[in-house]
């Protein structure tokens, strides 16, 4: 009988620690312990988020990612107010989807701010820091449209010594987001390089979905995720290896796991990331620069595509209809610089040349780029004859180290004089003033929080 129990008892111990191996998540906090509060038992179940996505008058995206199996629902009310009360539905929680969940907000109001529980198993996960949404709102016919800021960023790199490769860490600085969570903005662009696939993970969908895992659990972005709506495209990093193409093998994968751990509002076309939203009277285009892509080396000409046919038809009728003031083209690679280094623009010239030729032509105005990559921040501007100038705000990097610019690059026509900034940054920008006289203000910040340069663009000026 002894050894019957006995062998009962290992039996148990061994399935006990099969279950567990067999999670494909990543500990909370692995790459860096910064965090000394106790987690409640609910909270010991979540993995990363909560996060706050895409925002209208009449909905709100929420995300969570659990460590295993778990039932996740979002509980809300609107601030100031202890009733009435909302569920979103409740999501089961899976390993085919890497325990992510989307959880839609659909009983709201326009122009009100919400306060959330996260919800697993029907217990309230404990969190240190708010959790709040808002909706927007509707000022047309009635209002000038509200002023509203939003926080840009790209290039996202977390350490792991394991998989990093050796030497000096590539990441760091990661109190970026506290200050960038610090400045409040309404909402908040992820550029491209939103994660840094590495040689264990453009491979295999596991390999992928534990990158997105890993740095979407890093504890210092929590807050900045959990009351800051969040908008994403991709670059080549999130996308794939470096430098990555159309040719990418595992392509389907990747945007797979881009639609499992980001909540934009809408994907244009089913085999990439791109899309489009509003903020009040501005739009935003997040275009895709790797699918449609062809490679870097490929001789300059008519068949060397960078967006592509499709993508840019779309674009360019998008913004024929659209009636913003500013119309913000996001995308991972710089637009606007002409030298032809790197991944920029310009190396694909012919298509280059025959979009912006098209946007002129067209007679669209309140055209810019946000843009990122290149791991130091700078302004261009395009001036064009006949026309407005066009400017290209590249903002880089977050967490990932620093790089200067070629030297030739600053000695181009279209560098703004004073932007250059080559120190890991975000930049914040903010629209205000009446409907008729909008005005963008640039600001740029270091990782601490220190402003670095400013700006002030008129939309009377992108006419």
């Amino acid at each position: 009988m002894y050894k019957i129990q006995r062998y009962l008892f290992i039996l148990i111990l061994l399935g006990t620690y099969s279950a567990f191996a067999q999670q494909p998540t990543v500990t909370k906090g692995k790459s860096r312990a910064s965090s000394t509060n106790q987690p409640s038992r609910s909270a010991s179940k979540l993995q990363s988020g909560p996060m706050v996505g895409y925002s209208d008058m009449r909905e709100v995206m929420l995300w969570a990612q659990t460590k295993e199996p778990a039932k996740v629902q979002i509980r809300y009310h609107e601030v100031g107010k202890t009733a009435p009360v909302y569920l979103t539905h409740e999501v089961q929680t899976t390993r085919q989807a890497a325990f992510t969940a989307h959880l839609l907000a659909d009983q709201v109001e326009p122009g009100k701010t919400y306060e959330y529980d996260v919800l697993i198993g029907g217990q309230k996960v404990s969190l240190p820091y708010p959790t709040q949404f808002q909706t927007q709102s509707l000022w047309q016919w009635r209002t000038d449209p509200p002023t509203f800021r939003f926080g840009v960023g790209s290039c996202t790199y977390v350490n792991e010594p394991d998989t990093d490769r050796p030497g000096k860490p590539y990441g760091g600085g990661y109190e970026i987001f506290t200050a960038l969570a610090a400045q409040k903005p309404d909402f908040m662009l992820w550029t491209g390089d939103n994660t840094y696939t590495r040689e264990t993970d453009w491979n295999s969908r596991t390999g992928v979905l534990r990158r997105y895992t890993h740095t979407r659990s890093l504890p210092e972005m929590q807050p900045l995720l959990a009351s800051t709506h969040n908008y994403a495209t991709w670059d080549d990093h999130d996308y794939g290896p470096n430098d990555a193409d159309r040719s990418y093998w595992l392509k389907p994968v990747t945007l797979e796991a881009f639609k499992l751990f980001w909540a934009n509002p809408n994907f244009i076309f089913p085999e990439g990331c791109a899309g489009t939203f509003f903020w009040n009277d501005c739009q935003f285009f997040l275009l895709d620069d790797r699918t449609f892509r062809a490679p870097n080396e490929m001789p300059d000409g008519p068949e060397k595509a960078y967006f592509g046919d499709k993508q840019i038809q779309w674009l360019l009728d998008a913004m024929t209809f659209s009636q913003a003031p500013f119309k913000f083209i996001v995308t991972g690679g710089q637009i606007i610089n002409p030298t032809k280094a790197f991944e920029n623009y310009s190396i694909y010239g012919t298509e280059r040349e025959r979009l912006l030729k098209a946007i002129a032509d067209a007679k669209i105005p309140g055209v810019l780029f946000i843009t990122g990559d290149r791991h130091h921040s700078i302004l261009h501007k395009l001036d064009r004859p006949g026309t407005y100038p066009i400017y290209d705000l590249t903002i880089s990097p977050l967490t990932s180290s620093v790089a200067q610019p070629r030297a030739d690059e600053l000695k181009q026509p279209t560098y703004v004089d004073g932007t250059l900034v080559t120190e890991r940054n975000f930049g914040l920008l903010s629209v205000s003033g009446p409907l008729k006289d909008r005005v963008l203000t640039i600001k740029i910040f270091d990782q601490k929080g220190t402003e670095r340069w400013s700006r002030d663009i008129r939309a009377n000026e992108l006419k």
